[in-house]
């Protein structure tokens, strides 16, 4: 990674893990690709590399991650999808030249046409409409963390999980719980 950046926060779930190169949205929110070579360095991170990024592919990245982060919160709570929000999630999936292809160990890989910005977002907004609209295997759900509101994809066996990440959120909300607990009420005498 390069230096001067926040580090990625990486899922197995493409599309949620993309929505959070924005993290902590309702405290002090961290911006994990301020500049167009972030987003090419978690492109490759996550197989799709491409050869350049221009600030106006960087804006439709974002526009993409901010219209995945509104419909998955939204199917999350089992509220109406955001019309603009699948509007642009529908355009990027469409948008792209993007193909699957099977590599000689059984894995799926992405070949982007010319290593554009437009085929591997498109990739994520297809990959986005798979979670979105439950032809995945688990559930949607939101950070319980009160700054943090991430969405996330459930696949554990009981679907009861709390944070995006536990090395984060959880860690932190646990910190803040213990520490609580060993101050003890609020007032209460020595």
């Amino acid at each position: 990674m390069r230096a001067g950046f926040p580090e990625f926060r990486l899922g197995a779930v493409l599309a949620t893990s993309f929505t959070g190169t924005l993290s902590e949205r309702f405290g002090e929110p961290v911006e994990r690709i301020p500049v167009p070579h972030r987003l090419i360095d978690w492109l490759a991170v996550y197989g799709l590399a491409v050869d350049s990024c221009s600030l106006e592919q960087l804006d439709l990245a974002r526009e993409l991650r901010e219209s995945v982060h509104a419909a998955a919160t939204a199917s999350a709570l089992r509220e109406p999808l955001p019309a603009d929000a699948v509007r642009i999630i529908g355009d990027r999936s469409a948008g792209g030249r993007a193909a699957a292809v099977l590599t000689p160990d059984g894995q799926r890989r992405w070949r982007l046409g010319a290593s554009s910005v437009e085929d591997a977002l498109s990739v994520i907004a297809a990959d986005a409409v798979d979670v979105i609209s439950g032809e995945r295997d688990g559930k949607l759900a939101l950070c319980a963390s009160p700054t943090c509101r991430a969405a996330f994809f459930d696949a554990s066996q009981s679907r009861t999980r709390k944070w995006c990440d536990m090395n984060t959120c959880g860690n932190r909300q646990k910190k803040a719980r213990f520490n609580a607990a060993r101050r003890g009420p609020a007032g209460a005498a020595d």
